[in-house]
């Protein structure tokens, strides 16, 4: 037994950071799906496999697609279970575990470093027990803030046990973006509820900045001849033109549709909670299955753009976006490189992100293939009266681990469940971590020689 521990060690220390990431979400996926099969968690006897491992594989991936009501279909203990998942999973589970062993006085190893580095996508802080309780601090302290004004508002509905008990779980559900609700149409209830959307809003665009961007506020805020630095000033700044762009683009074409009867100020506010929350939190005040074409295509967009990296949530994130879209601004100005914020970004970086895109497409366009095979591959356009729309919808939010859907999760296959659970899962690792940890560290060399230049025609 002994020797058996020695090599698993072993083994455990030659794992490169992106596999031990890799495996601490198998793990816990492992871990809570067998917690939601037992029969403490179902409500109405067992869950299936299917759907226990559906379940926790979205509170992992904080992504909130479900086959089940959870507000119904789970006990009390069941959804404790999926609300630690989604914790654990908003924040990545190595962080967590990396957090404790230093709050136990155990020094932190290099590899240690390099994990949370991989894990938060920051690589400029030294003291990593120092990043860590900084991370875990602001991450509390939000979600505590965010709990105590959600039951203030839900104890005008509930009573204050049951509103303290909705309070907790939609702020952790908001800022790790999952889109998780208590609620069978999730918000569409408290459309009208200005102070609920608002502090939905503000969670949701915390949790999406990442904690990198979070301390660089607060450190802006305490000192305030500190500047940001580039990297925030870029999630910032395509977060808000999103967030703004998407709101006003979805109120224009949903204006003569769904907006009719609704006041200005409900419209606006509904269209600003759904732009923020299409780039993964997955909440809807809208029934999606009404929303127009143009309508969902708008939210398709968003969520395949997604949050910040280092944050809670999936997506080729912002700052991948702005470097293509600040590259293609820089070729027709004449320059060779991209430039924001008068900085010149490497090339380096614009290849990534160019690997994140077609990453992000070829597994986008596998699994709706594949959905296309499993739900229907013998129905004609007209047969189908939107499937195709609705199933390519789903496929986004399951990559950008949004939980945004037109009403067809339920009625999956087996096998469809199967694509999309696979999808959930690399979309919250991300398509290089998942490339980098499938990748064979042998096949790694430095290449000591270059070939010839060879002249092709694109475009």
């Amino acid at each position: 037994m002994s020797r058996i521990r020695k090599r698993l060690k072993v083994y455990m220390e030659d794992l490169a950071p992106h596999r031990i990431i890799v495996f601490s979400f198998l793990g816990m996926i492992g871990a809570g799906t067998l917690l939601l099969r037992s029969p403490w968690s179902g409500a109405q006897g067992h869950l299936t496999g299917v759907e226990a491992l559906f379940t926790a594989v979205s509170a992992v991936c904080v992504t909130g697609l479900t086959v089940i009501d959870i507000s119904t279909e789970l006990s009390g203990f069941g959804r404790w279970v999926v609300l630690i998942l989604i914790q654990c999973g908003g924040l990545g589970i190595m962080t967590f575990s990396t957090f404790f062993v230093y709050l136990l006085g155990r020094r932190l190893s290099m590899r240690d470093r390099e994990i949370i580095d991989t894990t938060l996508s920051y690589t400029q802080e030294r003291n990593i027990g120092s990043l860590l309780i900084r991370v875990m601090g602001f991450v509390f302290m939000i979600e505590a803030i965010g709990a105590a004004a959600l039951t203030l508002r839900f104890h005008e509905y509930y009573p204050f046990d049951r509103a303290v008990y909705h309070g907790i779980f939609h702020s952790i559900s908001a800022f790790c973006n999952a889109g998780f609700s208590l609620y069978a149409r999730s918000f569409e209830g408290f459309r009208q509820d200005v102070w609920i959307n608002i502090i939905l809003m503000a969670l949701i665009v915390l949790g999406g900045l990442g904690f990198v961007v979070i301390l660089d506020l607060w450190r802006g805020l305490i000192s305030r001849k500190r500047a940001l630095s580039f990297h925030a000033k870029v999630v910032l700044t395509v977060t808000f033109i999103l967030i703004f762009s998407g709101g006003i683009l979805f109120w224009l074409v949903e204006q003569p549709h769904i907006f009719q009867s609704f006041s200005t100020g409900e419209s606006v506010l509904a269209a600003l909670f759904q732009s923020i929350t299409a780039r993964t939190a997955g909440f809807n005040t809208l029934d999606i299955g009404l929303l127009t074409n143009t309508a969902c295509m708008v939210l398709m967009f968003l969520m395949f753009i997604g949050a910040a990296p280092g944050s809670c949530g999936g997506g080729v994130k912002v700052t991948t976006a702005g470097i293509l879209v600040s590259m293609l601004i820089s070729r027709i100005r004449g320059a060779d490189e991209a430039q924001m914020f008068h900085r010149n970004v490497s090339r380096e970086t614009f290849s990534k992100a160019l690997v994140i895109i077609f990453g992000a497409l070829v597994l986008i366009s596998a699994v709706f293939f594949g959905l296309l095979l499993t739900e229907g591959w013998n129905i004609s356009p007209q047969e189908s009266r939107g499937h195709f729309l609705e199933l390519a919808f789903e496929t986004v939010s399951a990559f950008g681990t949004v939980g945004l859907s037109m009403g067809v999760t339920r009625e999956l296959s087996t096998g469809g469940r199967l694509l999309i659970i696979l999808l959930m899962f690399a979309g919250r690792l991300g398509p290089l971590t998942l490339a980098v940890a499938l990748s064979d560290p042998r096949m790694k060399r430095k290449i000591r020689y270059s070939y010839a230049k060879g002249e092709i025609m694109v475009g």
